[in-house]
């Protein structure tokens, strides 16, 4: 029996990464939808690759050329903000997550509503309403697998069994381009250094994320949400050689580490087979060819990102869900060369302090909080 797959989000790197990996089994998968946002000659192209039953582009002003690039064919063409959310509705076995930011928060909750399988690679989702929808992942009986690379290192090796017996999660992190660049080099970064990965091939928002160490932030509070822990039980490690993925360390000394290539390929064979296993295009690890792994702690200093994010998870879902809205703003800032590199974490942290933390408990709150701190940052940006 095929397995039917709706991708969310099919023309960033991780949708892309998903599309390679289904190509090269068309008999197993059977493609329900395809969204994508301005890429829609990509978008078209995977979806007659695929013989994708849908493609939606989340851009209302590209459904003509989108139209027009799938004449023709079988694929239904649909555009807008809701007709990605109504994607996520389709009943599909296995829907990929990878919508970037706050937008995807919507149709992932239409995802969970299935109670089907959710792949998940919009940590945001979690960032901005980690209680909300867990709770709901509970509720619907959603069987969710995490495909960040880290998060999917520590689901492999966090044994349910010995849960009791968990110590600690070791989060590593690259470190990105500046982990040895002092404050007055960063000062001078431009978006183009900023998105120049190391060792990954990231979307540019990601890049610069993963540059100011607030992808790491991010991840620390998704992290708490996907495995229920405290943020004190989270250490991140910077590990330039992403190699290590993440591990989990036991009351017992015990340390069970996951290993790979740096190829985000893997983690999504994993969650494409789960709960088996399948051939992945991943190159193979050679250890023998590794000429050292080294590990080292953060300097939050240099890098404040992680230390606003794990006060902000101290404060709650609310103040989670503003770090990321004013994040999101000042990324976007900086690429517009509105402001610095340095800049993008000391904006967050401002919005943060001036916006009211009240509760939230349903999505729109979550969506309100999220508009008004993006307000917030729009205003603070316009005052210089």
């Amino acid at each position: 029996m095929s397995k039917s797959i709706t991708i969310l989000g099919s023309t960033g790197s991780i949708g892309k990464s998903t599309v390679d990996i289904i190509r090269r089994y068309p008999q197993q998968y059977q493609v329900k939808a395809l969204t994508g946002n301005q890429n829609v000659s990509l978008l078209a192209e995977q979806a007659k690759l695929l013989n994708a039953e849908l493609a939606v582009t989340a851009n209302e002003t590209k459904y003509a050329e989108l139209k027009e690039l799938l004449a023709g064919t079988s694929v239904r063409v649909a555009a807008g903000f809701q007709a990605v959310i109504d994607a996520a509705k389709e009943d599909a076995d296995w829907t990929m997550s990878s919508i970037v930011g706050a937008a995807g928060l919507l149709p992932t909750m239409e995802v969970v509503k299935r109670g089907k399988t959710l792949a998940l690679a919009n940590k945001e989702t979690l960032v901005c309403a980690g209680e909300i929808v867990m709770q709901a992942v509970k509720e619907y009986k959603t069987t969710l697998i995490p495909v960040d690379s880290e998060h999917s290192a520590i689901f492999q090796t966090l044994e349910e069994k010995h849960r009791n017996a968990l110590d600690r999660i070791l989060l590593t992190a690259s470190g990105g381009p500046f982990r040895e660049k002092d404050i007055a080099f960063m000062e001078k970064v431009t978006p183009e250094q900023a998105v120049a990965h190391p060792n990954w091939s990231m979307g540019a928002k990601i890049s610069v994320d993963s540059a100011t160490m607030m992808n790491k932030g991010l991840e620390i509070i998704e992290a708490c949400h996907l495995f229920n822990v405290g943020v004190d039980q989270i250490e991140v490690l910077v590990h330039p050689q992403s190699i290590v993925h993440s591990a989990v360390g036991y009351k017992d000394g015990s340390v069970l580490a996951h290993m790979g290539m740096p190829d985000m390929r893997t983690p999504i064979a994993y969650a494409l087979a789960y709960p088996d296993r399948m051939e992945s295009p991943t190159a193979k690890l050679d250890l023998t060819k590794m000429s050292g792994l080294t590990f080292f702690a953060p300097d939050e200093k240099r890098f404040p990102a992680l230390r606003l994010a794990k006060e902000c998870q101290k404060k709650g879902q609310t103040a989670t869900a503003v770090m990321n809205a004013a994040n999101e703003v000042a990324v976007g800032a900086f690429f517009n060369r509105k402001i610095g590199f340095l800049d993008i974490v000391s904006t967050v942290q401002k919005v943060v302090e001036m916006s009211p933390l009240d509760p939230v408990s349903t999505i729109q709150d979550v969506i309100r909080v999220d508009n008004e701190a993006r307000k917030t940052a729009n205003n603070l940006l316009q005052k210089g």
